[in-house]
């Protein structure tokens, strides 16, 4: 594909070169521009059908958007603001440096830039700034037929048509009809009779995360957003919800890895941009692992004593962070999903409890039969004596490390949220640092306490 359209441009072949791209979809011509160099982006955008340009640049990249806006010329940029969604519009103006703002919104109708300005008002990550306003409204007194007529007029301008909204005179909205339900009626059936009463909705200010979890239980195509007064100003499409999950994974996901977020693609992202969003929480880490640190040099006379117990040091603080990485990811997904809350918490803290004493146990049982009968630590060179003390040691210091991390992987993620913060942030990283101080005290303190019972001072 990408050395055909080299070729039509290559030998100035603009017809055909349309014929090529509009016959693949909007967001494949996208990501095919993206290959190309931006100083021949505009010639291949310009030889596209308007409508199907429109879609396009939809689809592409921030920085190509600007790069295509500010060489459009004036009646370019206005015929492509005209056809854009008003929601998509809006995600392009806020994606824009302050200049490129002031142009588009130059080059907008007075309508249209009140209709944008109101979504850019409404609260950073609410329903508001994700929904459109170009929906289907129905009124109590239409019939079927008169709904197809407003579809037919108003559809091409709509963006979606499927599900349609039913609203008295002030705008509240009071139920929903969807195309199917009107496909079969007959056409002088009253839209009262055959709408859904008490519709689902959200409102403006709701989190837009909330929305689209809340799209994905109904298995909706479109969510109302309504207004503290019931009336309806909105729509959630369902593209849009899906970008809202996708884009909070994503941020999930850096930051359970330690990484600040960013709205950027990995190719698209700097060297200097990912080593500043990386390299803080690395500091932070780095500094807390001083305690890790301290605690081995306090014990580092004992350790001196007995050195084959610091062996076993990275086996115990790597199962005490995979274990607490484990609860960690499993209670954030919960959350994230909606699937816990904080009252669920001493559910959550008894099935963790319940699941870290068993892998706790299973641990603890496995190792000591690993160390001890395959002689992990040597019997020759130590005696049979050191040797069950040692296994001893690891192997119970293991099983309450488990328990340990798991029950904190499972807690902290719940009460971070109730402060209001990202769960995020408190796993598998900053969980392994909390898990690491916890379990090397832990052990050393076992190791006292057991190994003096053989009679072994360290």
């Amino acid at each position: 594909m990408i050395s055909e359209v080299r070729r039509l441009l290559d030998e100035k072949k603009y017809r055909e070169l349309r014929d090529l791209l509009c016959d693949e979809e909007p967001a494949d011509v996208a990501l095919l521009f993206d290959k190309f160099p931006k100083d021949e982006v505009p010639i291949m955008f310009r030889v596209l059908h308007k409508d199907f340009a429109s879609e396009v640049f939809v689809e592409m990249e921030t920085d190509l958007q600007q790069a295509l806006i500010e060489g459009f010329t004036d009646r370019e940029l206005s015929d492509i603001m005209a056809d854009l969604f008003l929601d998509d519009t809006v995600d392009i103006i806020e994606e824009m440096p302050a200049s490129v703002v002031r142009r588009i919104l130059n080059h907008t109708d007075t309508e249209r830039r009140r209709q944008i300005n109101k979504l850019l008002n409404y609260p950073e990550d609410s329903a508001g700034t994700i929904m459109t306003m170009e929906f289907v409204r129905l009124k109590t007194h239409f019939t079927v037929a008169d709904a197809f007529k407003t579809i037919r007029r108003q559809g091409v301008e709509k963006e979606t048509i499927y599900t349609c909204y039913v609203t008295d005179e002030k705008r509240v909205l009071l139920g929903v009809v969807t195309v199917k339900q009107l496909l079969l009626a007959e056409e002088d059936t009253p839209i009262t009779d055959i709408m859904i009463d008490d519709p689902v909705f959200v409102h403006t200010d709701d989190d837009k995360k909330d929305v689209s979890l809340a799209m994905s239980k109904y298995d909706f195509i479109a969510m109302p957003v309504v207004d503290s007064e019931q009336r309806l100003v909105g729509i959630v499409t369902v593209d849009d919800a899906l970008d809202v999950i996708q884009e909070e994974d994503t941020e999930d996901i850096e930051m359970m890895a330690a990484i600040t977020p960013s709205d950027k693609p990995y190719l698209k992202t700097g060297i200097f941009e990912t080593w500043k969003n990386r390299i803080p929480w690395l500091l932070i880490l780095m500094i807390s692992a001083t305690f890790t640190s301290k605690i081995l040099t306090h014990f580092e006379g004992s350790l001196a004593t007995l050195p084959i117990l610091t062996a076993f040091v990275p086996l115990l603080m790597g199962t005490g962070g995979n274990a607490g990485s484990q609860a960690s990811v499993s209670v954030i997904r919960a959350l994230s999903l909606g699937d816990i809350t904080m009252r669920d918490f001493l559910k959550v803290l008894w099935k963790e409890g319940m699941v870290a004493i068993l892998c706790g146990l299973s641990l603890g049982i496995v190792n000591f039969g690993k160390m001890y009968v395959f002689n992990d630590v040597n019997r020759a060179e130590h005696g049979l004596e050191v040797s069950l003390a040692v296994s001893l040691v690891v192997s119970i210091a293991i099983a309450i490390t488990v328990i340990i991390a798991k029950v904190s992987g499972g807690m902290l993620p719940i009460l971070v949220k109730r402060i209001g913060l990202d769960p995020a942030v408190m796993a598998s990283p900053l969980i392994t640092t909390i898990v690491d101080v916890l379990s090397l005290l832990v052990y050393l303190g076992i190791a006292q306490t057991i190994l003096a019972y053989f009679g072994i001072n360290i």
